[in-house]
């Protein structure tokens, strides 16, 4: 397990990590995934970005944790972009936020790390960012939270503009993960 730094801002987690080639090129392009409906796959980068709406509470984190369980199982490893700044309320306990980190870490079933990265320019949701990034410390889930979204793009080595989310995504098939789903 890579260890982690404690992030206390954007800057924190900008360890130099190996890069893949360019990508900065390429078209935003996402699907609508089956699921939650503010899950969108973006192939050309192998990215999983969740902009959760309305009221984040104990049942809305649970759908998303039940929906990368059964995502993990099947699928290739994907980076992740949680974008929390649609949220117009948060209502989860502490202890269901531990809990939902503890279970993460064991579920998670691949052997190499994986990126989250967390965003929210507001400071309610950049705190249960950064806890939950603190909580998955010493894991195989490399999260990591950020105020600014080009921070979160050169984190997780993609374009800036993908991390918007203002593309309108295609229907899902199943060949976007190689023919499962």
């Amino acid at each position: 397990m890579t260890p982690r730094k404690e992030a206390t801002s954007d800057t924190d987690c900008s360890e130099n990590f190996e890069t893949q080639e360019s990508v900065r090129d390429l078209d935003v392009f996402s699907l609508h995934l089956p699921g939650p409906l503010f899950l969108r796959y973006y192939p050309a980068h192998r990215l999983v970005t969740c902009q959760p709406q309305g009221t984040l509470d104990d049942f809305m984190l649970d759908q998303i944790s039940e929906w990368l369980v059964s995502v993990e199982k099947g699928f290739f490893l994907f980076k992740r972009f949680i974008d929390l700044s649609q949220l117009t309320e948060v209502a989860i306990s502490t202890d269901h936020l531990f809990e939902f980190a503890r279970n993460r870490a064991k579920q998670f079933q691949g052997k190499t790390p994986v990126r989250t990265a967390l965003f929210c320019e507001k400071w309610v949701g950049f705190t249960i960012a950064h806890l939950y990034a603190s909580l998955m410390e010493n894991t195989l889930i490399q999260a990591c939270a950020f105020r600014d979204r080009s921070g979160a793009a050169e984190w997780l080595n993609i374009p800036v503009d993908v991390l918007a989310l203002e593309d309108e995504p295609d229907p899902w098939t199943s060949e976007a993960f190689g023919g499962y789903g």
